[in-house]
């Protein structure tokens, strides 16, 4: 068996654990947390964030059957570092969208279904919550429209639930 071979045979290998993973981690995670008060899109959150770290994981093990050396894997690795963080730098609000995120995640109790208003002297929203994302906040209004509303908007003026 040739060297490409088992390298194929590798790259099958990781994928398909990939895959599993994939699937068992939405399995495990739902049925772990069902039972606890930990609300559907909260565990979506979760589940998001382990789908994440096993592509990376697999795109690792991938660069590694192919033969990629060290210096070229921390070269790639280092650019895409600094564009990120270029991007990070001239879009802050980026940034501060997916930290608000992570704080309206653990710290404040808003959830989908419920209803809130925002305080805002520019641009007062009411709404009933339909979906918490790493970036916005997607509230239905009562005309029927869906505002999109920044993480950060959320922390940075009052609201009140209801």
């Amino acid at each position: 068996m040739g060297t490409e071979n088992i390298q194929i045979l590798e790259s099958i290998i990781v994928i398909v654990a990939f895959v599993i993973s994939h699937f068992s981690i939405k399995i495990i995670i739902n049925n772990s947390l069902k039972n606890t008060p930990i609300q559907r899109p909260r565990r979506k959150f979760i589940i998001k964030g382990l789908h994440i770290f096993t592509t990376i994981i697999s795109g690792i093990f991938l660069a590694g059957i192919w033969g990629f050396k060290q210096s070229e894997i921390l070269a790639f690795v280092s650019t895409i570092l600094t564009a990120l963080g270029i991007a990070f730098f001239a879009q802050w609000s980026l940034l501060s969208n997916i930290t608000s995120s992570i704080i309206l995640f653990f710290n404040h109790p808003l959830k989908p279904g419920d209803t809130i208003k925002i305080l805002d002297k520019d641009y007062p929203f009411e709404g009933e919550i339909t979906e918490l994302t790493y970036f916005f906040v997607h509230l239905k209004t009562s005309t029927g429209e869906t505002v999109t509303i920044p993480n950060t908007l959320i922390l940075q003026n009052r609201y009140q639930s209801s």
